[in-house]
């Protein structure tokens, strides 16, 4: 417990013991792994300071892109007393420094362009704290539970001065322009690197890991739009005016006809062209007059505008309109463009790109850490006595074994230890359901292309089913229909109203065949899922026409598991609760919109299992919640639902819960354990005589930790480590409960570990029993024949979540709160209709 303005907050679970131990694990293996360690002098200091920066007479915030401007200003104007080298800015208000510096008020003359009037700004200067790195030193040795975030995030801003001053920053990434490969369309792929300070039981470290990025080049606006729009001319322009606002809404830009660093940002298209824009137009005294804008440019700027029959953009301005020529506009550096919006050959090669083997990975991160411009270059880890090794840190880890399997009709498998998987070629699935009402919408019907050949896909469909031991029906159920139907929501009802109709109102599944994919998936999902109690399964008839015997039972096991079947079960009961009656995993996360929406709701989504000990059959529960709110607001209500079902399905509650959740950063893990936690406690304290045990666990895939065979003993064939591997020692935190876990066979890339947090326990597990149980809960997963690399509870509220998140796109604006539009139908609340 800590205490913090008065109230008692729970803090994480201490480790229960030194980590795993060696006679699990079927071999020791020798890693690398991208931390670097950090020294630091623990006598030494910084001063954290507050920056305040106001203009004189003027109202309202700085602009950001001044505040970093200013204060360089400050401090070249006086090195002495202001040694740039010897502080970090965070662009704000908070700057770090290795010396003391002068407080108190400073003024600044400022002027963001030569033709503009030059503005007095008043600097404010103030100790706001001086930062002991003592304290850093005996939170690292266990001595004190809490964490100076204060200290870290100070040290943190200092390792990145110099690739933020050297390099193009996005978000906390930083790529290099000299290492950006074209993709096409004015987009290219920038190479760089993410990074973040880690506390670690060997000290303090620099977790650093190689990224890639689509950046939108930086070029003239007129030179982007023909390269990036397919057919523009300015012929044309009109015709596609709609295509160029899309293409340059909110993009940042710098201008050309006048000097200035001032960035604006592009908020329209001009209404008129640009020859018939004309504007009041007022000097010193005089009188104002209308004064068109093509003669204004040439008269002020001796600019004679070229492109007078296309529109201005309409750049951000605090006061009236600020019309620009699109030719005096320059795209800058740095601009995201969303990967999903690559078109296919871009979008493979970003991928490609983006996932480099192993040795190639390890290469890059030792070159950007020893870069000149990457965190170790320059003078500021020196000035603030801190060194990092670059070498990456070596640790030994464990690869614990798989678990045995049942399969129908067999005692148990085993499975490859290398890669982690098992065949279903001449196997049943463990628990196979009987189909006799199911129905075939083939959406194809009228396509000229990819028309679904029923004759092919269907008896083979057939067969793979009653070969998995799925007993269903060979007469299905077959309609024609059309793919313009995917566009209207009543067409899509009326049709799937009139196929349950035709089968008496008993449809247990509909296998919908589409020609591509289309939005109307999202409609059909909800209005299946949510209005009409049918559980679905959509396929595209590329794929059904080649019936591939791996496809095929793929979408039979998809289809079994939504109805309640079951195609794989562990042979052993799962560690710790060998010998438990009832035990309910669970699963929670929440989906945020994209980053360019700014009112559509988060979307929340918890799922749990509903069968012990088999403990692979989930329930789900979806509400939407407040735009980007990362704490589940109605955890607790949602949780009890689920135990609820699980006591209606096995006549008795859960005794035993284990909450995974997934999505929260470090930061978050307060809120989830003193907020979250506790509104779970609050929950089941409503029920009668029914106190559960409870563990929970945070499962975090995104960080930047990769694992690298340290020799070829280590590792696979593909250079990869083994699934299995599990690293509990030297780059996990100093005593919290943490481990990385590789439960997955990596045939792409670097395969990344999971991590995992454990934030409460009240069932005492050791290092060994955990570990176990989530390597073995990854076999479990219903859509494949082989381990994932995340436990599955985590990987299932992913995909509900997201399928919340479709509902949610589905929905008129007035509706997108109402949680009657997300809650499941009656017939579909007991299934895995996510999967």
């Amino acid at each position: 417990m800590s205490s913090s303005e008065g109230k008692e907050r729970i803090l994480p679970v201490k480790r229960p013991d030194s980590g795993g131990s060696y006679q699990l694990a079927i071999r020791r293996v020798k890693l690398l792994v991208n931390h670097f360690s950090v020294n630091f002098n623990n006598d030494g200091l910084i001063r954290h300071y507050d920056i305040e920066i106001k203009a004189d007479g003027l109202n309202g915030k700085v602009k950001k892109a001044h505040l970093s401007m200013i204060r360089e200003q400050l401090f070249s104007s006086d090195p002495r007393s202001f040694p740039l080298e010897k502080t970090a800015y965070d662009g704000e208000k908070n700057i770090f420094s290795a010396i003391r510096l002068p407080e108190g008020k400073f003024t600044v003359e400022f002027s963001e362009a030569e033709d503009s009037k030059p503005v007095l700004y008043t600097i404010t200067i103030q100790l706001v704290s001086e930062l002991k790195l003592r304290k850093l030193k005996e939170y690292l040795m266990g001595n004190v539970n809490s964490n100076p975030r204060d200290i870290l995030q100070g040290m943190d801003l200092v390792i990145k001065q110099n690739p933020s001053r050297k390099m193009i920053s996005v978000g906390r990434s930083f790529y290099r322009a000299d290492r950006q490969t074209d993709l096409g369309r004015a987009i290219v792929a920038a190479e760089g690197f993410q990074q973040s300070l880690k506390p670690t039981s060997q000290g303090l470290s620099l977790c650093l890991d190689y990224s890639v990025l689509s950046l939108r080049k930086k070029m003239p606006v007129i030179d982007f739009l023909e390269e990036h729009i397919p057919n523009f001319s300015m012929e044309t322009f009109a015709k596609m005016r709609r295509q160029v606002e899309d293409a340059l809404k909110k993009l940042k830009v710098t201008v050309t006809h006048r000097k200035t660093k001032q960035k604006y940002t592009i908020e329209s298209l001009s209404d008129r062209n640009t020859q018939d824009i004309c504007f009041q137009f007022q000097v010193d005294d005089q009188a104002p007059k209308m004064v068109m804008l093509v003669d204004y440019f040439k008269e002020k700027y001796g600019k004679e505008i070229r492109h007078k029959k296309i529109p201005c953009l309409e750049l951000n301005k605090v006061k009236g309109k600020n019309q620009v020529p699109m030719e005096f506009c320059v795209l800058i550096e740095g601009q995201r463009y969303p990967k999903e919006n690559l078109d296919n050959y871009s979008a493979k090669r970003l991928k490609q790109m983006s996932l480099p083997a192993p040795y190639e990975r390890r290469e890059r991160i030792s070159d950007m850490v020893k870069s000149r411009d990457g965190p170790c270059g320059g003078l500021f880890l020196q000035n603030f006595e801190m060194q990092v090794d670059t070498n990456m840190t070596t640790v030994e880890g464990r690869v614990i074994p798989p678990p045995t399997l049942k399969l129908g009709g067999r005692n148990a498998i085993t499975v490859n230890k290398e890669r982690c998987q098992w065949n279903l070629v001449g196997n049943r699935v463990v628990d196979g359901k009987t189909v006799d009402r199911w129905a075939i919408a083939d959406f194809t019907s009228n396509e000229r292309f990819d028309r679904l050949k029923p004759n092919i896909f269907i008896p083979r469909f057939i067969e793979r089913c009653q070969n998995l031991g799925i007993q269903i029906n060979d007469h299905p159920l077959y309609e024609t229909a059309r793919m313009t139907e995917f566009s209207s929501a009543n067409k899509l009802q009326q049709r799937i109203e009139g196929i349950k109709k035709q089968l008496g109102g008993q449809l247990q599944i509909l296998l919908c065949v589409m020609s591509r994919k289309d939005d109307g998936y999202k409609t059909l999902k909800w209005l299946c899922e949510t209005k009409l109690g049918v559980v679905t399964q959509c396929c595209l008839s590329s794929h059904a026409n080649e019936a591939k015997d791996q496809y095929l039972a793929n979408l039979a096991m998809k289809m079994n598991s939504k109805l309640g079947g079951s195609n794989t079960e562990l042979n052993e009961k799962l560690q710790r609760f060998e010998n438990e009656s009832h035990v309910m995993f669970v699963g929670a996360d929440v989906n945020h919109p994209k980053s360019h929406d700014a009112s559509s709701p988060s979307i929340a989504a918890v799922v749990a299992t509903v069968n012990w000990p088999g403990a692979n059959r989930y329930a789900a529960r979806v509400r939407p919640q407040a735009h980007r709110k990362e704490k589940i607001l109605n955890f607790g209500d949602m949780c009890l639902d689920l135990i609820q079902t699980y006591a209606r399905i096995n006549k008795a509650k859960p005794q035993r819960i284990v909450v995974f959740r997934d999505g929260v950063s470090e930061g978050q893990f307060d809120m989830v354990l003193n907020e979250e936690l506790m509104d779970l406690k609050r929950a089941i304290a409503v029920e009668k005589n029914y106190n559960p045990t409870i563990t929970l666990i945070v499962a975090r895939k995104r960080h930047q930790t990769r694992l690298f065979p340290g020799n070829r003993e280590s590792g696979g064939s593909n250079g990869n480590v083994f699934p299995g591997t599990v690293v509990d020692k030297k780059i996990v935190h100093p005593f919290e409960f943490d481990f990385f876990l590789c439960s997955h066979h990596g045939s792409l890339g670097t395969s990344k570990p999971t991590h995992y947090h454990v934030l409460w326990d009240e069932h005492r597990f050791t290092s060994d029993q955990l570990q176990k149980l989530i390597y073995d809960l990854c076999f479990t997963f219903a859509r494949c024949t082989k381990s994932v690399s995340l436990v599955p509870p985590v990987y299932y509220a992913d995909l509900v979540a997201y399928r919340g998140r479709m509902y949610a796109e589905t929905l008129l604006p007035e509706n997108l709160m109402d949680e009657s539009f997300y809650r499941l139908h009656v017939e579909l609340e007991d299934v895995m209709y996510f999967v």
